[in-house]
C-alpha cells in the first residue's frame, strides 16, 4: 500500500466512522435502550447497579384470580405504558422517552387526584362483581353469602363505587422504569466498541 492508497483508506474509514456515530448507532442504541426499559416493566424492577424491585401493588397483594389481577404492576391487556416507550434518533444522538401523561407519576412516584366519574363507578362495580362472583341470576341468599365472603379488595371496589367524594387522593409509589442505568451504559459502550472495531478491521 502506497501513501496515496493509505490516505484514501483513512478518508474512507473516517467516513464510515462518522456514518456510524451519526446514523447507525443512534438507531441501535435506541433499540437497545427501549428493550432495556421495557424489560424493567416486565421484570417489575429498575436495573442500575443491580436490580431494584418495585413495591407490590394492592391488586397484587390481594391475590385475586381474575385475568386483570394477574398482570404485572404496570402491565395490562393493552400494554399501553409498555408500548409507549419510544426512541427518536437524530444526528449523533437519540432520545428515549414515554410521552404518556401518567408515565412520570409511575416513574418518580407522587400523588394524584382523579375525578370520580360515572365510568369509574361502573368500572368499580364491574371489579366488585367479578371478584365476588355475584351474578344477576343469583338468589338474594346467594348474593348475601358471596358479599359476606368477599375479599378485602372487592370491598374496596364497592366502597369506590359508592363513595360520595368527587375527587380521590391517591398516592402512587415510585416504580421507576426509565432513567440512567450503569448496566445499560455498559452495554452501549460494549456495542460501540464492537462496531468501531468492525470498521477498523474490515
Amino acid at each position: 500500500m502506497n501513501l496515496d492508497e493509505f490516505n484514501r483508506l483513512i478518508v474512507a474509514k473516517r467516513r464510515e466512522l462518522d456514518n456510524l456515530m451519526r446514523r447507525t448507532l443512534p438507531i441501535k442504541v435506541g433499540n437497545l435502550a427501549k428493550a432495556h426499559f421495557q424489560d424493567n416493566i416486565r421484570q417489575e424492577s429498575f436495573t442500575n447497579n443491580g436490580k431494584h424491585l418495585w413495591p407490590k401493588t394492592k391488586r397484587q397483594q390481594a391475590g385475586g384470580k381474575s385475568a386483570a389481577e394477574n398482570y404485572g404492576a404496570l402491565l395490562s391487556s393493552r400494554k399501553h405504558l409498555y408500548s409507549s416507550i419510544k426512541y427518536i434518533p437524530s444526528d449523533y444522538g437519540v432520545k428515549v422517552s414515554n410521552e404518556l401523561k401518567y408515565a412520570p407519576l409511575h416513574n418518580w412516584g407522587g400523588v394524584t387526584h382523579p375525578n370520580v366519574t360515572i365510568k369509574m363507578r361502573k368500572w368499580a362495580w364491574h371489579n366488585y362483581f367479578e371478584q365476588t362472583g355475584i351474578k344477576k341470576s343469583d338468589s338474594k341468599k346467594q348474593k348475601k353469602e358471596k358479599a359476606e365472603s368477599a375479599p378485602d379488595s372487592a370491598k374496596k371496589w364497592k366502597a369506590l363505587a359508592l363513595t360520595k367524594k368527587e375527587k380521590l387522593n391517591i398516592k402512587i409509589p415510585q416504580r421507576q422504569f426509565l432513567g440512567e442505568s450503569k448496566e445499560l451504559s455498559d452495554e452501549i459502550r460494549q456495542m460501540t466498541d464492537t462496531e468501531i472495531r468492525n470498521i477498523l478491521n474490515s
